[in-house]
């Protein structure tokens, strides 16, 4: 066996030291390489999959804020009908209190029309022009000065008693009331008292708050 010079030692002690540090770099490259390959089949593999990687951010939602936005809709809705039907209630009781209040100004009146003393003429013309208005007033106070005389002559009495009565048609400032008519008249030419017995359509507007007989027929 051929003796090892100090150069010969030293040259394959350096060969030694370099095949380790080959064999070092080799396992690190391998290990690198291998890493890589990992994370890119990792990569491919959530591709594959259809797995979105990307942070998710979420947003908090906030609370059932619709539930009390929609109790208020509910609410004004109930308010706006539970207002409606207020109103309808008031504008019928209004108009059944003046239906009320024209039939009974009319009952009254129509008992003032027919019920007439010779002896107090004038205060009974008075009464009937003070409920008259408009057209019937006009055609009353014409003729008063020739219906006097008339009944002065011939002493005439009446009185007039309304047996039956009811509202036809009504507004809040107007109305149409049908009445029945006992009437009990005398007369030089009938002391004995007479039944007269008449059906009556009195036309009242509401003038001043005050219900008023604008229109007598006798149909």
């Amino acid at each position: 066996m051929p003796a090892m010079t100090d150069e010969s030692a030293e040259t394959t002690a350096e060969v030694t030291a370099v095949d380790k540090v080959d064999d070092v770099t080799a396992e690190t490259v391998e290990a690198a390489g291998a890493e890589e390959l990992t994370s890119s089949a990792g990569e491919e593999t959530s591709e594959l999959a259809g797995v979105d990687e990307s942070p998710v951010i979420t947003t908090a939602k906030p609370g059932r804020r619709w539930v009390p936005v929609a109790v208020a809709a509910a609410f004004a809705v109930l308010l706006a009908g539970v207002g409606a039907l207020g109103w309808q209630v008031w504008q019928q009781h209004q108009l059944k209190q003046a239906s009320l209040e024209a039939q009974r100004a009319a009952v009254s009146y129509a008992q003032v029309l027919t019920s007439i003393d010779s002896n107090k003429v004038d205060e009974n013309f008075k009464d009937v022009l003070d409920g008259a208005t408009g057209e019937f007033k006009d055609m009353y106070s014409q003729s008063s000065v020739e219906l006097r005389q008339l009944l002065i002559e011939n002493k005439a009495t009446a009185h007039g008693v309304v047996v039956d009565s009811a509202v036809q048609e009504a507004s809040k400032n107007k109305a149409v009331v049908l009445l029945f008519v006992d009437q009990s008249v005398t007369n030089t030419k009938l002391p004995d008292p007479r039944i007269d017995r008449s059906r009556m359509k009195m036309t009242l507007e509401k003038v001043d708050g005050r219900w008023r007989a604008s229109k007598v027929e006798l149909p």
